[in-house]
């Protein structure tokens, strides 16, 4: 097994609890009892091997992330929550009685609260489009940010899910972009840190790892997915 404390970063796409078979992979079902049975254990180890100094996002949907927040706060403790980040994306999708579900919750932990963080910055942009902000007087407005831009908040607009034409679809389904683990990469860990990803599926953890010049450790129970991730290392 891994040893205590020797990872810098978690990251996880984990399992939604949709019940649906994705053809990659079969998804639990949306029941407490099965989704406690899972995960439980699971996020009893991933405290195990996290640092003192570490952080660890996992992401899910609106099905169980309220399952999720209790077995978080019973494993990390409740004190060591620290955002419930928001990932909005849009489709094309038939309207229900209901406001279509849109975004993906990324729950962050730390393990204490001496916990390693760098902040990220969205660049300004002189554009009509700055939030409704017009462009004349836009330094005057915001002169009293940072000048590296304004920090990023805990939902994620600018970040858009891949589309089907996309070039870096590799055929697994539900892969998310290199630029949403890229941010927390960036955000939660530094060079040569190591970043474990134990919901690895298509390796984008991995492969972004390998970008930003950290040590990486991934795992998945589908051989197809250890198949793609080894083909885009």
């Amino acid at each position: 097994s891994q040893p205590d404390e020797s990872v810098d970063l978690i990251y996880c796409d984990i399992l939604y609890g949709t019940g649906r078979n994705f053809g990659d992979y079969q998804d639990l079902k949306p029941n407490r009892i099965e989704i406690e049975n899972h995960y439980l254990p699971r996020l009893k180890e991933m405290h195990r091997v996290l640092k003192s100094t570490g952080s660890i996002y996992l992401q899910m949907d609106t099905r169980i992330n309220h399952w999720m927040r209790i077995l978080m706060d019973d494993v990390f403790g409740y004190d060591n929550f620290r955002n419930e980040i928001s990932w909005c994306y849009t489709v094309i999708q038939k309207e229900g009685k209901y406001f279509p579900k849109k975004h993906d919750v990324i729950l962050m932990y730390s393990k204490s609260e001496n916990y390693n963080f760098n902040t990220q910055y969205i660049p300004y942009k002189k554009s009509n489009k700055n939030n409704g902000v017009k462009s004349d007087n836009w330094e005057e407005k915001y002169k009293e940010f940072d000048n590296r831009g304004k920090a990023v908040e805990d939902y994620w607009i600018d970040l858009p899910m891949l589309n089907s034409m996309s070039k870096e679809r590799n055929g697994y389904n539900t892969q998310k972009p290199k630029v949403l683990i890229e941010r927390i990469i960036k955000a939660s860990s530094n060079e040569g840190d190591t970043v474990a990803d134990y919901y690895l599926g298509s390796g984008t953890t991995a492969v972004v790892c390998k970008e930003l010049n950290r040590n990486f450790i991934g795992c998945d129970i589908n051989p197809k997915a250890i198949e793609i991730t080894n083909a885009r290392l």
